[in-house]
């Protein structure tokens, strides 16, 4: 039936999208230039009553459009310069285990199940290349891990595109 949720409670893709009419489009925009603005001020920008705007952006949460807010600190101010992007390629029946590993594991910031050779795509911080080192160690554990250090970024972790309204 339309507008039902899977089991899981998200709506499916096309609910979701069929949310994002011009003024949710608009809160969204506002919520990436500063997810930190306060209810009454996302309403006096687009417009709104601070209750409507609230209702809004609840629903969003609630419907898994907005998924979260983030604060976003640079690791080097940590004491984590050294970042590197590495695929694992698990051997037979330690699936599980890089997956774990991965949770467990607090220099990692990002694990991607992914399609192809490898089956993980990790993203993680570390204070030195020995410290990447001994993280690396955990992983080579359960399979072959192919690492690449980041030596810049180009283009840092940004919002997702809008759709037009």
């Amino acid at each position: 039936m339309p507008g039902e949720s899977r089991p899981n409670g998200r709506k499916t893709y096309s609910e979701r999208t069929r949310l994002l009419d011009a003024v949710n489009v608009r809160l969204l925009a506002e919520l990436h230039g500063d997810p930190r603005l306060s209810m009454s001020e996302l309403a006096r920008r687009v417009g709104m009553s601070a209750p409507a705007v609230t209702e809004r952006v609840q629903r969003l949460e609630r419907l898994g459009v907005i998924t979260g807010y983030r604060m976003d600190v640079d690791p080097a101010a940590l004491g984590m310069p050294v970042t590197a992007l590495v695929r694992v390629a698990p051997g037979p029946g330690q699936l599980p285990n890089v997956a774990r590993a991965a949770a467990d594991t607090p220099q990692v910031v990002e694990c991607h199940r992914i399609t192809g050779e490898d089956c993980f795509h990790l993203k993680l911080h570390a204070p030195s290349i020995e410290d990447m080192e001994e993280i690396l160690d955990r992983f080579q554990l359960f399979g072959r891990t192919t690492t690449s250090l980041v030596v810049s970024t180009p283009v840092p972790l940004r919002p997702l595109p809008l759709p037009t309204a």
